[in-house]
């Protein structure tokens, strides 16, 4: 029920922020009143950040409070609360509560939405081999995770082609192609997501990685990275099953073992690409003392 109530608010959330934005500049218009400057402020920060982030995919990561945008939020609505006060008698009491409410669905945001909920780190620890699995690639053809090892592999699940954050951590990744290649790194990008939209990722990054399906999310229950409910409300009409996989990059060496895992806790924190690089070269010299 948790992850249900969460693809709810995020499908509702940037419309919220949209529309209070358009309705706060119509009450600027109508009568020009500082604190629904705050108001407009606030309700188009959490819209435009959205829509940039799903039409330009700006970045892979951030930190975890998000700070500047928080601060901005914060001042918007400390701005709107006390020209309220200040201003006009009586208090304009309907936009400290927009105000309030821009900030506290920023903050449900941050802190609720964003955060995963304790992951099992035992099954996919540093030092163990890696599960074996079954994926299918573009072609709909059967994959088996073990035909993998002989190579050092980087396996990026990422939770479909609908997430700007996956998108841009993958063409990060693309962009390390010639540098993971002299290091003989085969690279799986896995994810639930129709077949279709695998093959039009693959058309797009026009580098040689294997672009894998789960289907149905086997491979995720196995590894305990499921996300149940994990897509917005909505996309599903887009063909996306419901459930998708929690991020994750996992490094294994020639041998299928783990040599470095991710499992975030948060959706927008991700490794820095430079990591993986580090992680296989430090390997290397390991193998190469041994």
């Amino acid at each position: 029920m948790v992850n249900v109530a969460k693809s709810i608010f995020i499908t509702a959330f940037p419309v919220y922020g949209m529309v209070i934005g358009i309705y706060a500049v119509r009450q600027l218009l109508l009568d020009f009143s500082l604190p629904w400057l705050g108001v407009a402020l606030g309700g188009w920060a959490i819209a435009l950040m959205f829509a940039g982030l799903f039409i330009f995919r700006p970045f892979a990561r951030t930190k975890a409070a998000m700070p500047k945008y928080t601060a901005l939020m914060l001042v918007s609505t400390g701005w709107a609360i006390v020209t309220a006060y200040t201003t006009q008698t009586p208090p304009v009491y309907a936009a400290i509560v927009f105000a309030v409410s821009n900030t506290l669905g920023w903050l449900i945001y941050i802190y609720w939405y964003s955060r995963f909920t304790l992951r099992n780190k035992e099954l996919l620890a540093v030092g163990k081999p890696l599960p074996s699995f079954v994926l299918e690639n573009e072609a709909g053809e059967q994959v088996q995770s073990k035909e993998f090892d002989g190579h050092p592999t980087l396996w990026l699940f990422y939770r479909g082609n609908w997430c700007p954050l996956c998108m841009a951590q993958i063409k990060e990744v693309a962009q390390q192609y010639k540098e993971l290649n002299q290091r003989g790194v085969k690279v799986a990008l896995v994810s639930p997501q129709p077949h279709g939209y695998s093959r039009q990722l693959a058309e797009k990054m026009k580098v040689p990685f294997h672009f894998l399906v789960d289907v149905k999310s086997r491979a995720a229950r196995q590894l305990e990275i499921i996300s149940e409910n994990g897509i917005p409300k909505g996309f599903e009409i887009l063909g996306y099953d419901s459930n998708t996989v929690l991020p994750t990059v996992i490094i294994t060496n020639s041998e299928g073992k783990i040599i470095f895992a991710d499992l975030t806790d948060n959706y927008r924190v991700r490794p820095e690409p430079a990591t993986f690089l580090k992680v296989l070269d430090e390997e290397e010299g390991v193998e190469h003392r041994s």
